[in-house]
């Protein structure tokens, strides 16, 4: 990435903060020591799920899925350093996006907090499960890069896409740009996207795809303790069934949930699909 690219400012937009107001969560505000994260926090007396976003997802992409599981979970989404409006920061390596982590279980007093991570929050999750099992009532991890890695192979998507994707945002995008990436996305889904997209740091971007190929999912998916579900998309080049079968091998206790007609971006290519599935799994851990 270029020194231009990592000086070039975020940007929130004015028509994305006013996505906020029609949400039913409520911002709040954690203070890590070094930096502040937004969480949207969506209240209730239901077992806490702190939800950790992807790599380019601000927290609100994630709101069409917590306000389907208000009956079975508080959903707690977390801005990820670098996005949505949370600090920037200097560092964004997997273990700070733990420490973030732990620091909103602590801030706001959740017990035993569910933790459910999509693509890089999956890593997180993953990482911050076989750290502080004792702390998490379990794990879902929506297709977690897998096939990149030390002697894997790149993450399928390149930096300069990435890198485009940023470019535009900041230029102005609209439903109709984003469709011609994802033509089956729902259409509320596509402008959170083009609206939220600038909100995010050239320097969180690049460091966390740098990720993605520096660090092996593998180094600490054999500790995440049960319970623990990994949902992956049939048709994700980041989980592909040599690799689905290697995490089998590896961590036999998990459990794992093919949703068909899904790529990388599982919950948003089949909402309908995903969503039962999810639903399914908190329901059966609810009952147990």
């Amino acid at each position: 990435m270029s020194a231009d690219n990592v000086r070039r400012p975020r940007a929130v937009l004015q028509t994305a903060l006013a996505d906020l107001a029609s949400l039913r969560a409520t911002s709040r505000w954690v203070d890590t020591g070094t930096l502040r994260l937004h969480v949207l926090d969506y209240g209730g007396n239901k077992p806490p799920m702190v939800m950790l976003p992807g790599i380019t997802s601000p927290a609100i992409t994630l709101d069409f899925v917590a306000s389907e599981l208000l009956d079975l979970v508080r959903p707690i989404v977390v801005d990820m350093r670098g996005r949505g409006l949370s600090d920037s920061a200097e560092s964004y390596s997997l273990k700070d996006y733990v420490d973030d982590t732990r620091a909103v279980i602590d801030s706001l007093h959740l017990e035993s907090p569910l933790l459910f991570g999509h693509s890089m929050g999956a890593r997180v999750a993953g990482l911050a499960a076989s750290l502080d099992a004792e702390k998490l009532a379990g794990t879902i991890l929506v297709d977690p890069p897998m096939t990149s890695g030390p002697g894997r192979g790149p993450y399928p998507v390149t930096l300069h896409d990435f890198e485009d994707q940023l470019v535009a945002a900041r230029r102005g995008l609209d439903p109709a740009d984003m469709a011609r990436t994802w033509p089956t996305w729902p259409q509320r889904e596509l402008g959170l996207r083009a609206r939220w997209l600038s909100s995010c740091a050239d320097e969180a971007i690049a460091r966390t795809h740098e990720g993605f190929e520096g660090d092996d999912f593998f180094d600490f998916w054999p500790g995440v303790p049960e319970p623990t579900v990994l949902i992956y998309g049939a048709d994700s080049p980041m989980a592909s069934g040599q690799s689905i079968e290697e995490a089998t091998l590896s961590n036999p206790k998990a459990r794992f949930v093919k949703v068909p007609g899904a790529g990388h971006m599982v919950l948003w290519d089949a909402p309908e699909r995903a969503l039962s599935a999810l639903r399914s799994v908190l329901t059966d851990w609810d009952t147990k």
